[in-house]
């Protein structure tokens, strides 16, 4: 007699699925470009919209404290979603499709990362931000999911897990934060050049 597959099953299978297709070789490549910014003391500047907002927090939060290594420099990590105060005011006045490029205007310096996290790469604020951060020479990073939409060609790297499922390509790009919180928490444990007297 089959056993009937319960919801939850099928879901993580889906989930397992999805992650088992996982593009490690962008993976790495990225990983690359965020320990040759560490090294070089630039700023990571991290955003996203909805779930992927909370990602893009967690994922800064975990650079800047979850990879600290004593007597090794940090991770200079900062979210632009985070100051609603901030965001508020710029999406009221300028509207929000604004709200990452306006303040990237006032701290966004040649050779700093811009991270953007985003399930369809086609949210105008996402789509400003990177736009912009190419005219100021740093460097672009997306997470990405379904085609990777208008996104995918105005980065200089991405992690793109083609997959429609928005719940799915939420939950692996969630797991790319703690994955680089751990890589890079042991990298810098493990290389010298990381050391506060250099």
């Amino acid at each position: 007699m089959k056993v009937k597959t319960s919801f939850a099953q099928a879901h993580f299978e889906r989930l397992r699925d999805a992650v088992g297709n996982a593009p490690y070789e962008q993976i790495d490549a990225v990983a690359e470009l965020l320990y040759r910014a560490y090294l070089n003391g630039k700023q990571v500047f991290v955003m996203g919209n909805g779930g992927s907002a909370a990602t893009a927090s967690h994922f800064a939060s975990d650079l800047s404290k979850n990879t600290v290594v004593p007597g090794r420099r940090r991770f200079r990590a900062i979210c632009l979603n985070d100051n609603l105060p901030v965001i508020t005011a710029l999406a009221n006045d300028l509207g929000y499709e604004s709200i990452f490029v306006e303040q990237m205007r006032n701290l966004l310096r040649p050779g700093d990362v811009v991270v953007v996290v985003t399930g369809s790469g086609n949210s105008p604020n996402i789509i400003e931000a990177l736009k912009y951060a190419r005219t100021c020479s740093a460097t672009t990073i997306a997470f990405l999911g379904f085609d990777g939409g208008k996104a995918k060609s105005l980065v200089d790297a991405y992690i793109h897990l083609e997959c429609a499922d928005y719940g799915l390509v939420e939950d692996f790009h969630y797991a790319l934060g703690h994955f680089f919180r751990e890589y890079f928490q042991n990298r810098i444990a493990q290389d010298g050049r990381s050391s506060l007297h250099i």
